[in-house]
């Protein structure tokens, strides 16, 4: 079994299915990515992987675990997170704040202890402090850990977004359009730093995106959405120079 097993999975709005049978393999350690025209029906995916939709039809397994109709919670406690295609930072809260809130679904303590700040609450959010930074640091953004996030560059927001969602220790990242906005120097220091993730957290990434050299850069494999419908998987190459693929995005 694949490290992520999507099987059929399926869901209808009103009666128009927004997503048909879909299905993705996925081995650990993989970067992949879902590409596909606007309205193919990719972040309707990821909403189902991540618990937002509960699937009509389909199965989602992880690492051997069944996430079919689970909550978004649960779900991210079995090792499932995501990043947004519009970001979705906690802009009055620090830098550093804003990564404790993904390190806060491994809090050790009682609420009770949190409230009158007991020594077990003391230390536990002094070693979140301290995995915070560790974060922080990775992605170059611990010399801004007390800036409110809404006063980062558009870059270091994007940056700060998979810094969070790496807090809360995952299996699979997704991350749902990281490139949208950037220019092209942002979208090349986003590539390295995607990589750089995947390297040093032995993570397995599912991406969606519209930038091709992005894509192309960085991608093994690829599968691609059109009106709810797969339309093309396989090797990154193969994929980019299928004729119905390059149809979908060019027109006749």
């Amino acid at each position: 079994m694949s490290f992520l097993e999507v099987t059929n999975i399926g869901i209808s709005f009103g009666g128009l299915r927004a997503v048909d049978d879909f299905c993705l393999h996925i081995e650990k350690g993989e970067l992949y990515g879902l590409i596909g025209p606007n309205g193919a029906g990719k972040t309707t995916v990821f909403n189902l992987l991540t618990g937002v939709y509960k699937p009509d039809r389909g199965t989602i397994v992880l690492d051997g675990e069944n996430l079919t109709g689970k909550s978004p919670i649960e779900i991210n406690q079995h090792g499932m997170a995501r990043t947004f295609q519009n970001i979705r930072l906690f802009h009055n809260l620090s830098v550093l704040d804003n990564v404790k809130v993904g390190l806060h679904n491994q809090i050790p303590y009682s609420a009770l202890e949190g409230v009158l700040r007991l020594p077990r609450y003391r230390k536990a959010e002094r070693e979140m402090d301290e995995k915070a930074e560790e974060l922080l640091e990775v992605f170059d953004l611990q010399g801004e850990k007390d800036y409110l996030s809404s006063n980062l560059p558009y870059g270091k927001q994007r940056k700060l977004e998979i810094a969070r969602a790496l807090a809360t220790n995952p299996k699979l990242l997704l991350l749902d359009e990281p490139a949208a906005g950037m220019n092209p120097n942002e979208t090349e220091e986003l590539m390295e730093t995607i990589q750089l993730v995947r390297k040093r957290f032995d993570m397995t990434i599912l991406l969606i995106e519209h930038d091709m050299k992005l894509v192309s850069g960085i991608c093994e494999e690829l599968t691609v959405l059109n009106f709810g419908s797969i339309l093309a998987q396989g090797k990154t190459s193969q994929v980019l120079n299928n004729p119905d693929v390059i149809t979908a995005y060019l027109g006749e």
